[in-house]
């Protein structure tokens, strides 16, 4: 027996498939014999000797074709009973494969357009999606949580449909008339230094500077605190929030729903060839604190209300307009529907990745990648020995590509019982495939007891979790626009995020120090214009080489790849890692890879999988790779000036400090990005004194790698005095 060939079919509709290959495909070649789970053929024995009657009737050569499903998608495959090839076998192969790709082409359903003005959201969708209804409204804000849904997708995909003329959002307010500048009805005197949209990743920057002086505002379209997703993070990680001063160490405690031993990295390799297969691997201090996001929040939010900031929540964002002294942001009171105007100095997108001002601002490239992600707080329902609550489910796949995209779990434990769970798949930007997460849902509650055995009908749902996941492939530290005069991006907004575990909240965190510095130095000089702006992203030039990585896990729209292509690479790379000291994958999923480490890691997969490279090629194509050779030359370059820079500039930088920035501020903000580009800018974050006594309880910032040793008696000052009200 030997098979022949390996197909996934995009439907989810397995009885069509075999219904089809049983009544309606017509073979060229063989006997077509009718069973239970697709067809056989049947052909002559070579050699028909007539006389020699002893043959054995199970010796007649056959072909067996059967379907079957999984992950809410029909597989197929093809194998031979003979011990040799039959004749014409390679025609029926092709005339087969191509006869289903013509009969079930890939399909990308819109959702359907609604009306609630004339029913809810439930009678709305549940022809489309029966099951995404279903177990909506078993959850307690199921209704409220399925429209935020849909007007999730809605807006994403009105984004990536006209991505050459997105909606214009931002407008220069100093063009008007011919040059001459329109009067602002905002009344200047109660204007804010910092105006953030978006208060989830927004309201942790916002509270660490409205603690150093500034007035800061936070615009927030949802009930504040409320949250469509749960963060998890490691203890090394969080301990940047608790150095810069936002957190305590207690109330660091507090705030964790829970805490397991270990997380686990597996991806499916039934279809793999045995030197693909790969061992678990163990990551137990990757995302292994399970944060209560709503508390974490709401603590931010305190923290912001004590040292002067406002919140307003309920608050949708409708433009800016961007004026020589401030911006004047337009919203709209969702509850009342009624308009208002503030103005500040600076305005922060902090909106996530359907941010319209991420859209307007890079036009047609605002994104180049998405991991729509669905998933659920369960309370409760699993049987016993299901699931062990003090591990976590970093990374796993339980089958192959289905329906153009390889489908990766998550799960974490959280307080008591609790456990959250996801589904995502890295998607390129596409505008006839933009990435749904309606249709991910109605996959997530039809296909979850394959991942863990379970009746979904007896589980407790709390609330649903979702959104869209952008990212960025960057060549450069500058081929971005993250900002305009007096307007900057953060967070998701600005693709903030990392290609392995794409979340932005770790990226956002392990990187908020250097981003506070650098606009805590932008405000303090006025330096709002956009090219200095520009300059305050979180770029790491050792990620920014790892987004072909992300790429290789992306079906491009339309192709049809081997359905066990993109586990197999996976595993190739995970199973490296596996058999590799902690630490190596450890600081590889935390983005501080240095160069060395990632060429040795790149060395050994191409080695243990020769085809490695040509699959990337197949499906990233020459374009794009000849495009990360950019951004690899770009690591290279960067790693050695960071080796032959990092040991003394920034301790430099640090002593020259008060005279520079003094007589010129502007060349003080270029020094200071630099000199993070050398620490943070290549996976090494810097420490934070939390024990310097200085002005105003303000820290100081080591640019000292965390791995490195503690520089002693350098001179370090402090971050910048905020002058609180000085424009």
């Amino acid at each position: 027996m030997k098979e022949l060939l390996y197909l996934e079919i995009p439907t989810p509709d397995t009885d069509a498939v075999c219904t089809w290959l049983q009544q309606q495909w017509k073979q060229e070649l063989g006997e077509k014999i009718i069973t239970p789970d697709g067809i056989r053929l049947k052909f002559e024995r070579a050699n028909n000797n007539r006389q020699n009657s002893t043959v054995d009737a199970s010796s007649i050569p056959e072909i067996s074709i059967f379907v079957w499903s999984v992950q809410r998608t029909t597989y197929l495959k093809v194998f031979r009973w003979a011990s040799r090839a039959i004749t014409g076998e390679g025609q029926i192969l092709q005339q087969l494969e191509a006869s289903l790709r013509s009969q079930f082409p890939y399909q990308y359903p819109e959702p359907p357009v609604v009306d609630l003005s004339e029913q809810s959201i439930f009678e709305a969708l549940a022809p489309y999606y029966p099951k995404t209804v279903h177990f909506f409204q078993k959850m307690p804000n199921g209704e409220y949580d399925l429209n935020r849904v849909y007007w999730w997708e809605k807006r994403w995909r009105e984004g990536i449909r006209n991505p050459q003329q997105p909606k214009q959002v931002v407008f220069d307010s100093r063009m008007k008339g011919k040059g001459k500048r329109e009067q602002s009805t905002v009344n200047s005197q109660q204007a804010y230094d910092l105006i953030y949209i978006g208060g989830a990743l927004g309201v942790l920057q916002a509270a660490v500077m409205a603690k150093l002086g500034y007035r800061v505002l936070v615009i927030e379209r949802l009930p504040f605190g409320h949250m469509n997703r749960e963060w998890n993070i490691s203890r090394d990680e969080f301990q940047s929030l608790i150095d810069l001063g936002l957190f305590t160490p207690t109330e660091f405690e507090n705030i964790i729903a829970k805490e397991y031993i270990d997380g686990f990295n597996k991806f499916f390799d039934g279809n793999n060839p045995p030197h693909l297969k790969a061992d678990i691997l163990h990551t137990p201090t990757v995302l292994n604190i399970a944060l209560d996001s709503e508390k974490l929040l709401q603590l931010c939010g305190d923290k912001l209300k004590s040292a002067g900031g406002e919140i307003w929540d309920e608050t949708e964002f409708i433009k800016v307009d961007v004026e020589p002294e401030q911006v004047v942001v337009s919203l709209q009171h969702l509850p009342t529907q009624s308009k208002r105007q503030v103005s500040g100095r600076l305005l922060v997108d902090a909106m996530g990745s359907a941010s319209p001002i991420a859209l307007q601002l890079n036009g047609g490239r605002a994104f180049d990648s998405v991991c729509p992600t669905v998933g659920a707080v369960i309370a409760q329902g699993f049987e016993p020995g299901v699931w062990d609550s003090n591990y976590g489910d970093v990374l796993n796949s339980h089958g192959d590509i289905s329906r153009g995209r390889q489908l990766i779990w998550e799960l974490f434990p959280g307080t008591g019982e609790d456990l959250t769970i996801y589904l995502f798949h890295y998607h390129e930007v596409n505008s006839q495939n933009p990435g749904s997460l309606l249709e991910m849902y109605e996959d997530f509650f039809t296909i979850l007891p394959e991942y863990r055995r379970c009746d979904p009908e007896k589980l407790v749902w709390k609330k649903p979790t979702f959104g869209y996941i952008p990212g960025h492939f960057s060549v450069g530290s500058s081929d971005r626009t993250v900002a305009f005069d007096r307007l900057i991006a953060m967070g998701d907004a600005a693709s903030l995020q990392s290609p392995l575990i794409f979340t932005g909240f770790g990226s956002f965190v392990r990187n908020l120090c250097r981003l506070t510095d650098l606009l805590d130095t932008a405000l303090q000089h006025n330096l709002l214009q956009a090219k200095n702006l520009n300059q305050i992203r979180a770029y790491q030039s050792n990620v920014s080489v790892t987004w072909l990585f992300s790429k290789g896990m992306m079906v491009p729209t339309g192709r049809h790849l081997p359905p066990q292509r993109i586990n197999a690479m996976l595993n190739t790379f995970f199973g490296l890692l596996a058999n590799e000291p902690p630490v190596v994958a450890d600081t590889f999923i935390k983005d501080r890879t240095d160069w060395l480490t990632f060429n040795i890691l790149a060395l050994k997969a191409a080695r243990q999988n020769p085809a490695l490279i040509p699959w990337i090629w197949e499906m990233a194509g020459s374009k794009d790779f000849l495009r990360w050779l950019g951004s690899y030359l770009a690591f290279t370059v960067n790693a050695l000036i960071s080796w032959l820079f990092k040991g003394w500039f920034p301790r430099f930088v640090r002593i020259i400090q008060p005279w520079v920035e003094q007589h010129y501020p502007t060349i003080w903000l270029w020094l200071l990005v630099q000199s993070y580009a050398l620490t943070a800018g290549m996976g090494c974050p810097e420490k934070v004194n939390s024990d310097a006594k200085l002005p105003n309880n303000r820290r100081a910032v080591l640019h000292t790698p965390i791995e490195g040793a503690s520089i002693e008696g350098a001179s370090i000052a402090p971050l910048h005095q905020s002058r609180k009200g000085k424009h």
